[in-house]
């Protein structure tokens, strides 16, 4: 059985879409707002992303900061490693999947991969118009549950925060460090195989 040695480049090994070299997860947010349109513009391109037969089974509960009681919510159900920067993002975002398949009530084993599809979309459309995403595991799943009362039939997988770039220099310092550190990934040898192990 072949071992895969993992590798770490921080160079574009081939060309690919320029959106995709461009995107980042930045902690770092403006207080500028977004404009509503490209609101929109971020979930109409979660809408047209691939499904398991066309069930397309995410939900996303969104809150501005214009609507501070609920942004605030969204907030108080992130892990404190992310509260301390994420509360200044201007688009907060509570992303679901839908458990099981709305023609049948069967269980949908593909609802979360589907999910991360729509949100891959939803962050590559964001990079397209200017913004920053940054999603985040590092919440409490089931205050989340009680706090927007989601249904025993969803469930929230990630928390997105989105906005226009800020200044890096108004991070704590630990942070700041990770936000200069240039960007690494798995090499392609790393992870693609084109035989067996």
């Amino acid at each position: 059985m072949e071992t895969l040695e993992m590798q770490k480049s921080t160079e574009i090994e081939y060309p690919i879409l320029e959106v995709i070299e461009q995107r980042r997860s930045s902690r770092a947010y403006s207080d500028k707002a977004i404009e509503p349109e490209k609101i929109k513009a971020l979930f109409e391109a979660a809408r047209w992303a691939p499904s398991s037969v066309n069930e397309q089974p995410w939900v996303y509960l969104y809150a501005t900061k214009d609507q501070a009681a609920l942004h605030q919510k969204i907030v108080n159900v992130l892990m404190p490693g992310n509260i301390i920067w994420a509360h200044q993002a201007p688009l907060l975002i509570v992303a679901m999947a839908r458990k099981y398949f709305s023609q049948n009530d069967k269980p949908n084993g593909a609802a979360k991969y589907d999910l991360g599809s729509a949100n891959a979309f939803l962050s590559l459309e964001a990079t397209r118009l200017g913004l920053n995403v940054h999603q985040m595991g590092g919440f409490d799943k089931e205050k989340a549950h009680v706090e927007f009362n989601i249904p025993s039939t969803h469930e929230a997988v990630v928390v997105i925060a989105i906005g226009y770039l800020g200044d890096i220099n108004a991070l704590p310092e630990d942070l700041r460090a990770r936000e200069l550190t240039p960007r690494q990934r798995n090499t392609q040898n790393s992870f693609v195989l084109n035989k067996e192990f």
